[in-house]
């Protein structure tokens, strides 16, 4: 299955855009607004967020073209390890690391449909530009880094490489266009406005309160696997000191979840500290706490709590608090 943004056809002869023009000549249906002006901190980076892996060069060659358009411009790779094709999760890392870089121009390109009808687009915030796929991949990003105030659809010729292959977006339309906007050009020039309320968005995560706890859709497994949800801190502050954890099935109705039982529809439910950080819970054990980006956790110390639970991103879990009025002995791990 071809890598998103890349697909068979990465072996195309890389042209390289003109390292010269920043003006474009491109002004029909540009962005005019004074939001798409604004006063914004200059560029001092460009970041990249891919799932391009580390072994080609599909890498190497957006530094590349970056560098022929700006060479004394920095780059920092936030990460090129992005599941293939895993839109949530590049949307995920990618809003959770943006608020911590130097203004810059962000890249992202997890875009399993490159070459579709599907638009390129850069998007302005107070803080920094967004650039990449229209996929849902880059709003959360936006929202972290104070809301959208400007988006173009990257049309303009000029930015672009002199033949854009259908597979490769990430070398012969983002990188470019990125590398333009660092320099200083304005928004307005990569190409026509468009409605921000018309940008591709994911669907929402579930989350439900429960009068004992809450239900939260699995949002990311990290590295360490550890298993972030969709709920905020203050749905877990009010827990005792131990909690329950167990797979609940797919709501039937919109605001409904099932009611699986104490033991849930895996027949399992297991018992996890509920602390501050791993090292509150024994070595090997779970512990539910809030995470860096202040959303509740599943981890274990030591281990790989996404393989003691058998979750993955979209599975829903249910956390509850241990010894609640109402509460019934059930199967623990």
């Amino acid at each position: 299955m071809p890598l998103s943004g890349i697909g068979g056809g990465s072996g195309d002869p890389a042209p390289a855009p003109s390292a010269g023009a920043t003006d474009t000549g491109v002004r029909s249906g540009a962005v005019t607004s004074s939001a798409a002006r604004e006063s914004r901190p200059p560029p001092e980076v460009v970041s990249l967020t891919t799932d391009y892996g580390l072994a080609d060069g599909f890498v190497a060659v957006c530094h590349g073209v970056i560098a022929r358009v700006a060479p004394a411009l920095r780059v920092i790779d936030v990460t090129h390890l992005v599941p293939p094709g895993d839109v949530r999760r590049g949307a995920a890392v990618l809003a959770q690391t943006v608020p911590h870089l130097p203004p810059g121009v962000h890249v992202a390109v997890v875009d399993p449909g490159v070459g579709t009808n599907r638009r390129g687009v850069a998007l302005g915030t107070p803080t920094g530009l967004l650039v990449g796929p229209d996929n849902g991949l880059l709003l959360d990003a936006a929202a972290a880094l104070g809301g959208v105030t400007g988006a173009v659809e990257l049309t303009n010729p000029r930015w672009l490489a002199p033949r854009v292959s259908a597979t490769f977006h990430g070398r012969d339309v983002f990188a470019p266009v990125a590398a333009h906007l660092a320099r200083g050009a304005p928004l307005a020039d990569a190409g026509p406005a468009i409605d921000p309320t018309t940008l591709v968005r994911l669907p929402e995560p579930l989350l439900r309160r429960r009068p004992d706890g809450f239900v939260a859709e699995v949002l990311t497994v990290d590295h360490f696997g550890n298993v972030q949800l969709a709920a905020p801190a203050e749905l877990l502050d009010p827990l005792p000191g131990r909690v329950r954890v167990c797979p609940v099935t797919e709501p039937t109705a919109p605001g409904a979840v099932a009611e699986d039982g104490p033991a849930g529809v895996g027949g399992w439910e297991r018992e996890a500290v509920h602390g501050r950080t791993f090292g509150d819970a024994p070595v090997g054990a779970l512990v539910a706490h809030v995470d860096s980006t202040g959303r509740v956790a599943l981890s274990v110390n030591g281990g790989h709590a996404a393989e003691l639970l058998a979750v993955a991103p979209g599975t829903l879990l249910r956390v509850r608090g241990y010894g609640v009025v109402g509460d019934a002995p059930g199967q623990h791990g």
